[in-house]
């Protein structure tokens, strides 16, 4: 997909919001105050009549155990927008939220990272969602541009940088140069995915059953994209799966 090239300049430093709209996660970022939301992308909706009962970490704890009447889903799925009708209600209703809470002199620019599949149909509903929500102007960059600015790579200048952006859902490769995205490529493997591993590696090594969060955390605290010099350990619980006893 053709990206065009981005134009800094105009991003002034007053009443801006930025989103990151993921698989796993929307954050929405206030210049001055860092990230003020951090919310699971789940929609909960009644499935008579389409109507949404809950959204984000609401929606979340719906999954797996909500009544016949409710189906909580994951609207972005594999780095695209699965459903962007249940999308635009989600990002509307985070960035209302936000919008509201503060009180903006005038209408604040926003801009959003979306995956880098997504269409022009889907371009179109993101904007629309963050207009209807408030803002005044909406810029949208690709997720492994916005990762790449935010480490801090050269992406104005002409020599080429690769970035690999492991998310939720997806891992995002690109290589960029001159603000544009030169190539691109999504697979469809994340972090979810290493989350699992490391639940299947406890119970057939250590015969012990932990949930997800744990083992996200397991990711986060030891686990390590390069190698490094030691290895690291931490203290793990769960159930035994001879015993069924919590240890």
């Amino acid at each position: 997909m053709h990206w065009p090239k981005l134009n800094f300049r105009g991003w002034s430093p007053a009443n801006e919001i930025a989103v990151d709209l993921g698989t796993a996660n929307t954050l929405i970022w206030v210049k001055g105050e860092g990230i003020v939301l951090n919310e699971p992308s789940v929609v909960a909706i009644e499935k008579s009549t389409g109507k949404i009962k809950g959204i984000g970490l609401e929606a979340k704890r719906m999954l797996g155990r909500t009544p016949d009447g409710i189906l909580a889903v994951r609207p972005l799925k594999d780095g695209v927008i699965a459903d962007f009708d249940v999308t635009e209600k989600m990002l509307r209703f985070f960035l209302k939220t936000i919008i509201d809470r503060h009180l903006f002199r005038v209408k604040p620019k926003v801009i959003v990272c979306v995956p880098s599949g997504i269409t022009e149909v889907e371009k179109r509903a993101v904007r629309d969602s963050a207009q209807s929500a408030g803002a005044k102007e909406v810029y949208m960059v690709a997720e492994p541009m916005a990762a790449a600015i935010g480490v801090g790579l050269p992406v104005e200048t002409p020599t080429g940088n690769m970035v690999i952006d492991i998310g939720g859902g997806t891992t995002e490769i690109a290589v960029i140069a001159l603000s544009g995205i030169v190539s691109d490529t999504s697979i469809r493997t994340g972090g979810d995915e290493l989350d699992q591993a490391i639940v299947q590696f406890m119970r057939k090594n250590y015969n012990l059953l932990i949930g997800e969060p744990t083992a996200e955390q397991i990711k986060i605290q030891i686990g390590s994209a390069a190698p490094v010099g030691e290895e690291r350990e931490m203290e793990v619980k769960g159930r035994d799966l001879v015993s069924g006893i919590p240890k």
